[in-house]
């Protein structure tokens, strides 16, 4: 047996030596409820891309195509004096580029699962533009609907609640009355 479990030898005890594991001192669990009590929590909030990390990555594509523009020229044997100029006045077009909003908007497409910020911003902007295209206003909140639809039925249901003991008053007071005129008859 391994680890001390059960028998050293199953010769002569009468069994297999198959070691079954003891469940009948297991604790129940805690019957809590399998959904978050605060509406609040239950919220989708979609995450939130860090633009430090957006601006990085921005930048880091400029100089990835400054870079290859460099390696090209120097293959191709150019002057490093023109080399500098060519590069200096790429990066600047591309920052002028971004600064701009050309290309602002990642393509989801394109994107790799690595770059979470990016799928991030492009998961937003896509989220904006079916809001937008739906008509669903900025400040919506899921489960208004149905809000409005409960308070409704409370007040119909205070209403008429008021209603039936307005009722139950009228027919006391109608029947107090009779009793009354009743009352005053036999008197006389």
């Amino acid at each position: 047996m391994s680890e001390n479990v059960g028998l050293s030898t199953p010769r002569g005890s009468g069994t297999s030596g198959y070691v079954q594991k003891n469940r009948s001192l297991l604790k129940p669990r805690d019957r809590a409820a399998p959904y978050p009590k605060e509406w609040d929590q239950a919220k989708h909030r979609p995450r939130q891309p860090d633009q430090e990390i957006l601006e990085h990555e921005a930048k880091r594509e400029i100089e990835v195509k400054v870079f290859e523009l460099r390696d090209k020229l120097e293959e191709e044997g150019v002057d490093e004096d023109e080399i500098d100029d060519r590069c200096d006045a790429l990066r600047k077009k591309l920052e002028a580029e971004r600064q701009a909003g050309k290309g602002a908007g990642p393509n989801a497409r394109n994107l790799k699962s690595h770059q979470v910020h990016d799928l991030a911003k492009a998961k937003m902007e896509e989220s904006e533009r079916l809001r937008k295209a739906l008509g669903i206003s900025q400040d919506y909140e899921e489960g208004s609907h149905w809000r409005k639809q409960e308070e409704r039925l409370r007040e119909s249901l205070a209403k008429r609640g008021e209603e039936e003991e307005e009722e139950l008053r009228r027919e006391k007071e109608k029947k107090r009355r009779e009793s009354e005129k009743e009352y005053d008859d036999e008197s006389d």
